[in-house]
């Protein structure tokens, strides 16, 4: 499945919703191009649900590559004056670089060993393309990280530390999935108001 097919001569192309998708409550990934097609980068199409936030992390051997097609997410891509635990928004670099607020359009480019990290905070799903070279490492991790959020309740932090180890990502703040609160449907009461 992820050994590159060298006797291949014919281009890929992948339709409208075509390519493999794994779904969670926390996320949703396609993948578009793997490394049995490719072995410069595998390409996934990502749906980001309000409320998750992937956690700053970095990868030593990786490089990314963010193109956001829907919505809107807070990035952050630099290497802060202080690495704290906590939240990444809060995150300075030392030329005063911060997080930003990403639209339609914005491109993310992760050289390794760079700290990154995008959430979605608004009440609308994001869509993204992202790219991870050299493939297939982002797609076993992407497999083996939605089984674990796939198996319901709290996320186990201290299972998605050990499965970033696993695949060269340092976890510098944790992966949170909060979804907003669905507010109640109006009372009758309320409604004739």
């Amino acid at each position: 499945m992820y050994e590159l097919d060298t006797d291949r001569r014919d281009g890929l192309i992948v339709p409208p919703g075509g390519g493999r998708t794994i779904k969670t409550a926390a996320q949703e990934v396609t993948f578009k191009v793997t490394g049995a097609h490719s072995c410069v980068a595998s390409t996934f199409e990502v749906l980001v649900p309000p409320g998750f936030d992937v956690g700053a992390h970095a990868h030593s051997r990786s490089e990314e590559l963010f193109y956001l097609l829907e919505g809107e997410l807070d990035v952050m891509a630099f290497e802060p004056k202080v690495r704290t635990r906590d939240d990444w928004r809060e995150w300075e670099s030392g030329s005063g670089t911060r997080y930003v607020r990403a639209t339609a359009g914005t491109m993310i480019l992760v050289p390794p060993g760079c700290p990154h990290a995008f959430a979605n905070p608004t009440g609308r799903p994001a869509r993204m393309l992202l790219q991870a070279a050299p493939p297939p490492d982002h797609e076993r991790y992407f497999e083996e990280l939605l089984d674990l959020l796939n198996s319901g309740g709290e996320v186990d932090q201290a299972a998605v530390e050990q499965l970033r180890i696993r695949y060269d990502i340092e976890q510098l703040t944790p992966l949170r999935h909060a979804p907003p609160a669905v507010p109640a449907p109006a009372g009758p009461q309320e409604a004739a108001r």
